[in-house]
């Protein structure tokens, strides 16, 4: 199983630590407000503790589990303490509209994410595409993107951990069309579909 830090105490880092400690994960929780880690951390139960914001997180695999416009500061703030990491960020940097995204130009987070991050650590975009209570309560495919293959198979062993399918798009550079993909779940949810309670997913036809 994987040793993983979240950075963030929000619905996101709930659910992603209820349902890894469930996975036999280990959990750390870092964030500004240490009481706000604290009680999630107690919350969460299964032996979950929690890291000082700013030093170095004690998990292999550190989520970013932040509102889109904090990520890439928390990233630089954190800066050489996450040498070493894999770094993943499931962030929707959305318009106001909730019908686009907030970046005008072809980059995403998770590339913005890779520009101030130590060179020695990997980026993953993951989870974005999967509303939060789906995840707690679904089995929906995960989709990932990143450059570095074996910081994407242990993101994928951790998925797998969940009881979820992680599936590969590709390199980094993917992660802006994950990003795109968040943005046609919220159409779906406003028009095609109607609600809430689906994720995008693939079916494989059986020849």
């Amino acid at each position: 199983m994987s040793n993983i830090s979240i950075i963030g105490t929000g619905n996101m880092a709930r659910t992603l630590g209820a349902r890894a400690i469930a996975g036999g994960n280990t959990i750390e929780v870092m964030g500004r407000d240490e009481s706000k880690a604290a009680d999630l951390a107690k919350a969460l139960g299964g032996g979950a503790t929690t890291g000082e914001w700013g030093a170095a997180p004690a998990g292999d695999i550190v989520i970013l589990a932040l509102l889109y416009d904090g990520v890439v500061p928390a990233v630089a703030h954190y800066a050489d303490a996450l040498a070493g990491k894999v770094i993943v960020d499931i962030c929707n940097p959305f318009n106001s509209t909730f019908d686009g995204l907030a970046h005008r130009v072809e980059t995403s987070i998770a590339q913005e994410v890779a520009k101030v991050a130590p060179a020695s650590a990997s980026v993953v975009k993951a989870f974005n595409t999967v509303f939060r209570h789906v995840l707690e309560k679904g089995r929906p495919d995960v989709f990932i993107a990143g450059d570095n293959a074996q910081a994407k198979a242990g993101v994928e062993a951790f998925i797998e951990s969940l009881g979820l399918r992680p599936l590969d798009v590709g390199g980094l550079k993917m992660a802006h069309w994950l990003e795109g993909a968040g943005v046609v779940t919220v159409g779906l949810a406003n028009h095609g579909v109607g609600n809430l309670d689906f994720a995008l997913s693939i079916t494989e036809l059986l020849v």
